[in-house]
């Protein structure tokens, strides 16, 4: 019963959120028309707030939930700057979860859902996983559930898991609290933010240079790798 509590809770928190009304309540429409209210309950019941928060965004990563870009955004309108350690401590604590289920009895259906990043992975994961999952985590341009199980998949330990994963999301939770920062005054006015700015290259490029960066120890390793191979030779 142990191994499979942890599945079944998560199974339980999908169907509950895609059966119920919880589905269309994480929306920007909803956030602007609840803005108000959800303001001026953080201004009086600031710590639950930050306490409620975090576990929220904990529990939307482990479940993979498609919300987690919507929570970082309404994080740093609501909640100011302070959302940025909230969310990489949850968001850390949430892939953690999924980690370790990935090692369960999740295995094999994980296994079977993202064969093809597997394969396209693995290499990379056996030269250097730390290093390699940084810069997954500082690009993205892999779904973050993927990048939740495949490491488990692949025999990586949860300790550098979860430091990689704490470090890697740190620039690209910085970027999106400070983006949501802006849409205070807009969902102020009742009305939905221009999501179109996340686009931009000015977010875009600074991630993907980070992500480049972290995979220097990598190339580095290589390098010396076919250095000795051709001396030998």
């Amino acid at each position: 019963m142990k191994k499979f509590l942890l599945p079944m809770v998560l199974i339980a928190g999908l169907i509950i959120f895609f059966t119920t009304d919880l589905k269309n309540t994480f929306s920007f429409a909803g956030l602007a028309t609840n803005y108000s209210v959800i303001t001026e309950f953080v201004a009086s019941n600031q710590l639950a707030s930050w306490l409620g928060f975090m576990l929220l965004y904990a529990a939307v990563v482990a479940l993979s939930l498609p919300a987690a870009s919507l929570l970082t955004l309404a994080g740093g309108a609501v909640l100011g700057w302070i959302a940025i350690p909230l969310i990489i401590i949850g968001a850390s604590a949430g892939a953690c979860v999924v980690f370790i289920a990935a090692k369960t009895v999740f295995a094999s259906l994980f296994a079977e859902r993202a064969a093809g990043f597997i394969a396209r992975l693995e290499a990379g994961f056996k030269k250097d996983a730390f290093s390699y999952l940084l810069a997954l985590r500082l690009i993205p341009a892999a779904p973050f559930w993927v990048v939740n199980i495949v490491p488990a998949l692949l025999g990586m330990r949860l300790l550098p898991f979860f430091i990689a994963t704490f470090i890697g999301i740190a620039p690209g939770t910085s970027v999106y609290v400070a983006v949501g920062r802006g849409f205070d005054k807009v969902l102020a006015r009742g009305e939905v933010p221009d999501l179109s700015t996340l686009q931009d290259p000015y977010i875009i490029a600074p991630l993907v240079a980070l992500g480049l960066l972290s995979l220097m120890p990598v190339v580095v390793k290589r390098l010396k790798e076919r250095k000795k191979m051709a001396e030998h030779k």
